[in-house]
């Protein structure tokens, strides 16, 4: 699955990540409630895991909003709140689960997984790209049964290039997917990343075009 974390404390919010990535899910993180509630305004995902004290927006606002905008994505709320009132508000703005801090990992994995099952979430597996295919669930690049060795940042670059289905996608854009919305990274390395995958991907038949002012887009070569 797609998973966009939003959580404001950093090692919580990488402890988190790692795990879920362990488990073969991609991780979108983020740690602003604004800055939340504006990419999941753009961003698809299958899941989202809400921490409901954040700065900017709280958990509950960006939950509400998502809600109001008949957004039904499935929501995990986390919170340091362990009063019933604050969960019963929590589940009668819209979300599906909640956690109460601190967990444990396995937990947190448990309740993944059975959400995914009571809302019948199927994973988005596999796209073929020419003679490769990307595994969506797992960020694999795969060639016949060999998976190819390539960074995760630059199949997260990809991944985006992917779903934008033959688009133009920003600078920035990829530079939010591959580090989060507001991080500092200067968008420089998203052309090393671009000229990477390109040299990766040519062989294959598959191309990355460059528009100029605009940003990137991914095009299967006809055989």
């Amino acid at each position: 699955m797609r998973i966009v974390l939003v959580e404001d404390n950093q090692s919580l919010r990488r402890g988190i990540a790692y795990r879920l990535e362990d488990d073969g899910h991609t991780v979108d993180s983020l740690e602003n409630g604004e800055d939340a509630d504006l990419f999941l305004r753009h961003e698809n995902c299958d899941l989202i895991i809400l921490d409901i004290n954040l700065p900017g927006m709280s958990g509950l606002e960006v939950l509400a909003s998502l809600r109001r905008r008949n957004d039904p994505r499935a929501v995990i709320l986390l919170t340091a709140r362990s009063s019933t009132q604050d969960r019963v508000a929590g589940l009668d703005t819209g979300a599906d689960d909640y956690l109460v801090k601190p967990f444990e990992m396995d937990e947190l994995a448990a309740r993944v997984r059975a959400l995914a099952r009571r809302r019948d979430i199927v994973p988005r597996r596999t796209v073929a790209l020419g003679a490769l295919e990307l595994d969506l669930e797992a960020l694999q690049l795969k060639t016949g049964e060999d998976t190819l060795d390539v960074p995760r940042q630059e199949l997260k670059v990809l991944t985006a290039l992917v779903n934008a289905k033959g688009a133009a996608v920003s600078k920035s854009r990829l530079l939010d997917q591959v580090y989060g919305v507001g991080s500092e990274t200067n968008e420089s390395v998203i052309e090393v990343y671009i000229s990477r995958l390109r040299k990766r991907l040519r062989p294959h038949g598959v191309s990355i075009r460059v528009h100029r002012g605009i940003g990137y887009s991914l095009t299967v070569d006809e055989a």
